[in-house]
């Protein structure tokens, strides 16, 4: 055999440098057991959250943010918050790791929809600009400047755009004049100028993205190797399990980029599931949180509303850098991708919506809630 194809068939170097626990980590069941064992912790906390109804949560709205925004805060504390591959994003709690930015994702879509009720009067396009503005618009724009410092501070710039879309998409469904949401996304493009400014690895990602091919080895490495991943995945893909890319090729195949390792297994026709299944879930995420406006209950219908925007566009953003159309952002894929946090903070989402849907049909039978 010649000597280059023997070398291609040798493990990555990464590999077979890792340490004798490093490999062990690598076994088959264990992503499998910590998965379930994800699953199991979020299935009871969405279990626990059902049993709690609209009107409470609307009231701990805003006792659950500062709560988020203290945690977001101890993530920086040195000593407490814990750095893994340069971002301070976990709280080391003994057993578990603590990602603050995931719940805070479902505290912005409570807040915010809770903030609209008790806003609703200087929010419509009714009222004189000045007093939206100075009344409706800018305090929530203050506190999520606050929040988006802590959050780049991490730095987790792709938890910071979702959390911006919800606050102000639930504010622009709450009766926010139109004009001032025109007013933000002209700002857009200058909040993104600062921010490269600041840290301009940003751009280098921009670049990347924008050419990986040019260099493959460096700030190209992660986009390259899930498009090959695609590449290999064809249309119905190598077969389950059968994965190259997953084993130390890919970074992160895990987490942000497990679309790419779904691509790679289950080809063309396994992406496509998995973005039906999505789009069904947030078309019926929309047809509940409209349910509940017909009904007269407008915190339970901008809530679901919220969380349908909270997973539509992590969804669309983590496939979109998956498939080499955005710049990586460092979010993963909803319910799928390996991570405590988030799948907790994912199931209790759910669960508020079924409690939505839950009191929508105990109206619509006569009952009170």
């Amino acid at each position: 055999m010649p000597r280059d194809a023997s070398a291609s068939l040798r493990p990555p170097a990464s590999l077979r440098a890792l340490p004798r626990e490093g490999r062990a980590m690598l076994s088959y069941w264990y992503f499998l057991a910590r998965h379930a064992v994800y699953v199991a912790a979020g299935v009871a906390a969405g279990l626990v959250t059902f049993q709690v109804p609209l009107n409470v949560w609307q009231r701990l709205a805003p006792y659950l943010f500062i709560i988020g925004a203290l945690l977001l805060v101890a993530v920086l504390i040195p000593g407490i918050g814990k750095a893994v591959n340069g971002s301070k994003r976990w709280l080391s709690l003994i057993v578990i790791n603590l990602q603050p930015s995931e719940f805070m994702k479902l505290f912005v879509v409570l807040y915010a929809a809770s903030y609209s009720m008790r806003k609703a009067d200087f929010l419509h396009a009714e009222q004189p600009l000045k007093h939206t503005l100075f009344r409706g618009f800018l305090p929530l724009l203050a506190v999520m400047i606050a929040i988006s410092a802590l959050l780049l501070q991490e730095p987790d710039f792709g938890a910071c755009v979702v959390i911006i879309a919800i606050a102000f998409g639930i504010l622009f469904l709450g009766g926010l004049d139109w004009r001032l949401l025109i007013g933000l996304s002209l700002l857009l493009p200058v909040a993104l100028w600062v921010l490269i400014w600041i840290a301009p690895y940003r751009l280098h990602r921009f670049t990347g993205f924008l050419d990986p091919w040019s260099d493959p080895l460096g700030k190209g490495y992660q986009l390259t190797h899930s498009l090959i991943a695609f590449g290999r995945g064809e249309w119905f893909g190598v077969g389950l399990g059968a994965s190259v890319e997953k084993l130390l090729y890919l970074p992160e195949a895990h987490t942000d980029f497990l679309l790419a390792v779904i691509a790679e297994e289950l080809g063309f026709i396994g992406v496509a599931v998995v973005i039906c299944l999505f789009a069904w879930l947030l078309l019926r995420t929309y047809a509940i949180g409209r349910q509940a406006g017909r009904l007269e209950r407008p915190f339970a219908a901008l809530v679901a509303h919220g969380i349908g925007m909270w997973l539509g566009v992590q969804t669309f953003i983590n496939a979109g850098v998956n498939m080499g159309v955005l710049p990586t952002k460092g979010l993963t894929l909803p319910f799928l991708s390996f991570g405590g946090s988030g799948i907790v903070a994912n199931c209790m989402a759910v669960a508020i919506l079924l409690r939505v849907d839950y009191e929508n049909r105990r109206l619509l039978r006569g009952f009170t809630v």
